[in-house]
């Protein structure tokens, strides 16, 4: 397929060729490569007015459970969901189970909705490389609410709110000191806190926990003096809360963009998005250069024989590459 292909497919919502297309963003062949940037390039005037939010959370906290019943609600309210389930990449085999459909019952089956499970490829902090550029594709198909859920490992979170205009952190009542679930840089980038599964015997840990959270919070200082971060509980099973949730993060994107806040944080975000990609590539053109390779067998072998440092070594690497003297 062309570039053009690409473009009217999406477009057109054909839901086949939008899959194809992220396949083709996801690709490190060259020749993908620029095929999907004229694509993108295509695409661009349609981006852009969508609503992406970002969910994380600690393994348990019922990521998956909550975006099925959210994104179930907001096709019911008329919106049309895209879902990007970033699946962690096995530093063994290298391989991914990509199950997020499975775990997403119902919205899979929805027909507005989309769940694109994606492999981190060993992208620093479990998000996959090419995430950004597929919420302009699925922008561009007509979704206007992007979910991007995270591995909820290491430096994940801090990657995804860098990409998203709203970051919601999900967190589970009952497992002892509540606060020892969350990190501090987790409390200073998150929109907000939502305590899954209150429901039956869990509802009243759910409620301490939400008071132990929002007082947290308060020797926090927010992202942004126009909102502070509300803690709230839900059950996904019960359907309950999530209508609250949604309010809340709509209420959010309405203080931020009177504020001029929401589009500011967009642009800071582009910039960043641009020295992210420029250091992937960097790293991509290192790893594929052939002179590269024959230095990186020798050095790899010194290294091991005790022949030299890593230092040494890296500095002979970049000096074969060319980027250093």
């Amino acid at each position: 397929m062309k570039a053009s292909d690409y473009v009217a497919g999406v477009i057109a919502g054909d839901r086949a060729i939008l899959a194809r297309a992220i396949t083709l963003i996801e690709s490190r062949n060259p020749d993908h490569h620029k095929a999907a940037q004229a694509m993108l390039v295509a695409l661009l005037p349609r981006t852009g007015k969508s609503l992406r939010i970002g969910v994380s959370g600690l393994p348990g906290a019922g990521k998956s459970t909550f975006i099925d019943a959210l994104g179930t609600m907001l096709t019911g309210l008329g919106h049309k969901v895209a879902v990007l389930a970033v699946d962690p990449t096995s530093s063994r085999s290298g391989g991914s189970i990509l199950g997020d459909k499975t775990r997403m019952a119902k919205l899979s089956q929805n027909p507005n909705a989309f769940i694109r499970p994606s492999p981190t490829g060993g992208a620093l902090g479990g998000v996959a490389r090419a995430t950004r550029e597929a919420i302009l594709v699925c922008e561009a198909a007509g979704f206007d609410v992007i979910l991007v859920e995270t591995v909820g490992v290491g430096q994940s979170e801090i990657t995804v709110s860098e990409m998203v205009d709203f970051f919601l952190v999900l967190m589970i009542a009952g497992g002892g000191d509540e606060l020892q679930g969350i990190k501090k840089g987790v409390l200073e980038i998150a929109d907000m806190i939502a305590i899954t599964k209150a429901d039956g015997d869990n509802a009243t840990r759910a409620a301490a926990a939400a008071a132990d959270y929002q007082h947290a919070l308060r020797i926090i200082t927010p992202m942004g003096a126009a909102w502070q971060p509300p803690v709230v509980t839900i059950s996904a099973i019960e359907m309950r809360g999530l209508d609250s949730l949604w309010q809340k993060i709509q209420l959010h994107h309405k203080t931020a963009d009177e504020a001029g806040a929401w589009m500011q944080r967009r642009r800071a975000q582009d910039v960043r998005w641009m020295w992210a990609m420029v250091e992937d590539r960097l790293m991509t053109n290192l790893k594929t250069d052939s002179k590269v390779k024959d230095a990186v067998a020798e050095l790899e072998r010194a290294l091991s024989e005790g022949r030299t440092t890593p230092g040494l070594a890296a500095d002979r690497i970049l000096k074969t590459f060319g980027i250093a003297e």
